[in-house]
């Protein structure tokens, strides 16, 4: 079976909102001579439009990590269990609502391609041994967001709604920022930029540093794989957020110092600074949640603005994260 690299809605890894302040594009690079041109697959419409039980066993035995990851087949007591409940799921009024809203709010999924393009074809400029994966859309009845793999991306586009869908994911407000329809890509990059096969580390440093380090290169690959989205998207801040954090990350640097954040290595502190949360209370009250990771990637753009010869995949090779920060010689000054 594929290696299975993430689930997103089990990982309290990764962020993304709305708009704040103008970013700059990052540098673009240089189009490839064959472009990535990727096809999405739909499976929505088959899921809600099943006659049989039996229809649906031949789905799932088709496309085996639906039936193991999305619809989360290990939760049921038994085979008989887990297609009955689906089924009657499946089949139900509320399912035909979703498929209706995402197309609404998707259309025929060229906008989703011709960014799933783009992401592609850089990744592929920067490391052109890259396979792209496949990609496939769903209706999980809210279950799950989405699954990347090594050669698939499974998108339940019903968790990408947006704030006019009429059923959203059940949780807190500040964790649905990362749930509109712009966020699909973006986050897929993210996962991939956390992800081993680009982003080298040392596993026996468990100190918070380095996990800021692997967050910020994970923000560093997946900007350049999307060179205009705003910060904001990929960090899942709110406008005010974002321009409090920048305005204030001499204070917020002043805070970890102080508090020797950076070389502890207790599960609770990282937490507190790295974790899925409204606040970081630590820091202030106004401060977001994962404002480690923001600075984890204030680092690594400092440190790429110091070796301004070093490419993306040396940027993503650079294991060390001592080394860098040393070598990055961060140290924001008051705006």
């Amino acid at each position: 079976m594929q290696k299975v690299l993430v689930i997103v809605s089990f990982m309290a890894l990764i962020l993304a909102g709305c708009s704040g302040e103008k970013d700059e594009c990052v540098v673009a690079p240089p189009s490839i001579e064959k472009p990535v041109s990727i096809e999405i697959q739909q499976l929505q419409d088959s899921l809600v439009n099943l006659s049989s039980k039996e229809e649906l066993v031949d789905l799932l035995t088709h496309h085996p990590l639906v039936h193991d990851y999305i619809f989360r087949r290990t939760e049921y007591p038994s085979d008989s269990a887990f297609i009955n409940q689906l089924f009657a799921k499946l089949t139900s009024p509320h399912m035909d609502t979703l498929v209706m809203e995402t197309k609404r709010v998707f259309g025929d999924l060229s906008g989703l391609k011709q960014q799933f393009d783009e992401a592609f074809s850089n990744v592929k400029y920067y490391y052109p041994d890259f396979t792209p994966p496949k990609i496939q859309t769903v209706v999980s009845g809210l279950e799950t967001d989405m699954l990347v793999t090594d050669s698939l991306i499974i998108v339940g586009l019903d968790f990408y709604l947006g704030r006019g869908a009429k059923y959203r994911p059940k949780m807190y407000e500040y964790l649905l920022r990362k749930y509109d329809p712009n966020d699909i890509v973006p986050c897929a990059m993210l996962i991939y930029g956390i992800e081993g096969r680009f982003n080298k580390n040392q596993p026996n440093d468990k100190t918070v540093l380095a996990d800021m380090v692997v967050f910020g290169k994970s923000f560093y690959f997946a900007k350049h794989m999307l060179p205009c989205v705003p910060d904001s998207v990929f960090i899942w801040y709110t406008p005010e957020e974002m321009k409090g954090t920048r305005s204030n990350e001499d204070l917020i640097w002043a805070r970890f110092v102080d508090s020797q954040v950076l070389y502890a290595t207790s599960h609770k502190v990282k937490q507190d600074y790295l974790g899925e949360r409204p606040v970081t209370i630590q820091v202030g009250e106004k401060c977001p949640g994962r404002i480690g990771q923001w600075v984890g990637w204030q680092i690594v753009n400092k440190y790429a603005e110091k070796h301004s010869e070093a490419t993306l995949p040396q940027v993503m090779k650079a294991a060390d994260a001592q080394q860098l920060f040393r070598e990055s010689y961060y140290k924001p000054k008051k705006r």
